[in-house]
């Protein structure tokens, strides 16, 4: 059960064209089950923050773009689809609090981002006094998000005071530069340059963490490669997308393997998702069948493993030979 909580929490790509109905009266409501709705996305969402936290300061050295950051995600209410059920459901007073801290990040290390923990100061603003729409309204946590990441540049920290009057001070750390973002609803994972995106209802998810992170990896590639950008310039035909896909597709292995996976699971991913996915939804002439892509990555693994036998890592801003010249037109 998705709940009246969640039915529409799609933070980031829900966008308000649609006029909103007038919020449900909380009588009646299972709040139990909203809970339920809740921690089912929470669980997810950490999912999927703990593996790209793992990537992205694990290549943090290779990557073309780093922010500092304390691996912090943040929840606000007003992105959800009844604040007030949230708010009864989770006991808050405002509207901000702890989504997720990345394992292994300056936050989760700290020991006091515990999930639902309320928050009412930014440093020195509290994003609970910044104006929102009154509900699916996702503008207001990307600001905050936006404020956080200036906060660590400008001043290599933050201080994050709580409703329950502790205070945390965090120093950040490099990582490539993108975000994640878990969609309440869907089966899709995309990447546009800034983000990855996943949706709840991508079967990945109940896969094992190192296969999970193959599909991460790929959308990661993505933004790394500046193949958004790339297909701006060129156009989204069919055979400018599948040269994209074919070059994220051999740098999974890569990004795993610095990220301490195992690179060969980047082709169980494929071998597990794509036998029974890449005839539906996923499969399409811009991509190359299951089989195709699991050799494509399989090509690229003899030379990962002699560099990280030779040097501890594969430095694949050195080594990995583009299929896209990214300066060029074709």
């Amino acid at each position: 059960m998705r709940g009246i909580v969640l039915a529409a929490l799609l933070a980031g790509w829900a966008g308000l064209a649609t006029p909103l109905a007038a919020e449900p009266d909380i009588g009646g409501v299972d709040l139990d089950a909203e809970r339920a709705a809740i921690a089912r996305f929470q669980d997810a969402d950490q999912r999927l923050q703990d593996v790209g936290w793992t990537i992205i300061r694990g290549n943090a050295e290779f990557c073309p773009r780093v922010i500092p950051s304390i691996g912090l995600q943040l929840q606000d209410l007003a992105s959800y689809g009844s604040p007030k059920i949230a708010r009864a459901a989770l006991g808050f007073e405002g509207d901000f609090a702890v989504e997720t801290a990345a394992r292994g990040s300056p936050a989760a290390l700290s020991g006091e981002f515990a999930r639902n923990r309320e928050i009412v100061a930014l440093e020195r603003f509290d994003p609970n006094e910044w104006p929102s729409g009154s509900r699916k309204d996702w503008r207001r946590l990307k600001r905050a998000h936006d404020h956080v990441d200036a906060m660590l540049a400008e001043h290599g920290g933050i201080t994050v005071r709580f409703a329950d009057g502790g205070e945390a001070r965090v120093t950040p750390v490099d990582v490539c530069a993108t975000r994640f973002e878990l969609m309440g609803g869907g089966r899709r994972a995309v990447a546009d340059g800034e983000r990855v995106v996943i949706g709840i209802e991508f079967p990945a998810f109940s896969y094992e963490e190192a296969v999970f992170a193959g599909v991460v990896a790929h959308e990661l590639a993505h933004n790394f490669l500046a193949h958004s950008e790339w297909l701006d310039r060129n156009k989204r035909k069919r055979r400018h997308v599948r040269r994209t896909e074919r070059e994220a597709d051999r740098l999974m292995p890569w990004l795993l393997a610095n990220a301490g996976y195992d690179p060969e699971a980047a082709i169980r991913f494929m071998e597990t998702w794509g036998r029974k996915h890449d005839g539906g939804l996923f499969r399409a002439r811009t991509h190359d069948g299951w089989d195709e892509r699991a050799e494509v990555i399989a090509a690229e693994i003899p030379l990962i493993r002699e560099l990280m036998a030779r040097e501890g890592k594969a430095d694949w801003s050195a080594h990995f030979k583009r299929g896209i010249d990214p300066d060029k037109e074709r």
